[in-house]
């Protein structure tokens, strides 16, 4: 099969190599899938470039990189119904913990890594459920249904938060959202009914006044470090923060005592760990959304899988208002 792999950590253009390498048939339980496209995320570029804490050195000889994917099922190993063999199918956790990841014209895992795509959804939309949506729906849904409650999305316009306004919404929430003036308005088409400017010096003034002067139910936080001041001001007692990110600030200084008097919840999200039972309640979520026509993934823009190195990168620089997905085809 054609791969990406490296076997070094540094600058994506330096240590990315397309390469021949076999393509693993699948064991007993797993599932060969040819890919049609991989999904490029900010885990995926601080796994390549070593920027990890203790982490020195790939864990593998040699890695593919990339973790979420969509395909069709070629091959099927031992104790899997050989019915699947044709499905179209995305990947979660493709490289997490393992060598070779969907940058890649193969990926071959267990089974259960490689979920049915509903019928009607693009191989495309495949390709970015399995971090992004997967953490949104982590983020809105982790304590059960938000029907009536009120949600503050921080960083709306990022591709998590955009897509966590969208599935609020459709859970029935009111959503409030902070964002770059940029994006304010496809993150009020996409849901919200409020969108803050994130560096208002009156910030959490703004989001109490946006829900009535009322506290909020629970937020989605991309941030925590900088702005855990602020989540401890706008949540309501017994809410919950829940927070998948922090790249900012990563040791902050939490406001104990307001957190305590409001018996807040800091519910952190690694979506990678997330319990099998739990994923596939939070799978059927998003499949649901889905089939709803409630939920748009964005693609910003699609590479070859020889131009990984520049996917990579346009991940690293930011600013975009979609995916970065691989060609693998």
């Amino acid at each position: 099969m054609k791969a990406i792999t490296y076997d070094r950590f540094g600058p994506a253009e330096d240590v990315l190599t397309l390469s021949d390498i076999p393509t693993p048939s699948p064991a007993a339980g797993e599932v060969s899938v040819r890919l049609a496209f991989s999904g490029v995320n900010p885990s995926d570029i601080k796994a390549r470039a070593g920027s990890r804490p203790g982490i020195t050195k790939p864990p593998f000889p040699q890695v593919v990189p990339d973790s979420d994917g969509a395909g069709t099922i070629e091959a099927v190993g031992d104790g899997v119904d050989p019915a699947r063999v044709g499905e179209r199918v995305w990947i979660w956790n493709g490289q997490w913990q393992r060598a070779f990841g969907t940058a890649a014209t193969h990926i071959t895992l267990p089974s259960e890594q490689a979920v049915l795509l509903p019928e009607g959804i693009a191989l495309e939309a495949g390709a970015v459920l399995g971090i992004p949506g997967l953490t949104a729906t982590e983020a809105v849904f982790g304590a059960g249904d938000v029907e009536g409650q009120t949600l503050l999305v921080s960083g709306g316009g990022g591709t998590v938060g955009y897509l966590a306004v969208q599935l609020a919404k459709w859970g029935g929430a009111k959503v409030i959202a902070t964002a770059s003036a940029r994006d304010f308005d496809r993150v009020r088409a996409a849901g919200a009914q409020t969108v803050l400017d994130y560096r208002s010096d009156t910030l959490a003034e703004d989001i109490l006044a946006a829900n009535g002067d009322a506290p909020v139910d629970r937020v989605v936080e991309v941030e925590f470090g900088v702005n855990a001041g602020v989540c401890a001001d706008v949540i309501k007692p017994n809410g919950v923060i829940a927070a998948y990110g922090s790249q900012i600030d990563m040791t902050p200084t939490v406001p104990f005592g307001p957190l305590l008097f409001k018996a807040a919840t800091i519910d952190i999200i690694l979506i990678y760990l997330l319990p099998l039972a739990q994923r596939q309640e939070r799978i059927a979520r998003l499949h649901r959304a889905l089939q709803d026509g409630a939920l748009v993934c964005p693609v910003e823009q699609t590479f070859a899988l020889k131009d990984c190195a520049a996917a990579h990168n346009a991940v690293q620089q930011g600013k975009r208002e979609g995916a970065i997905l691989l060609d693998c085809a």
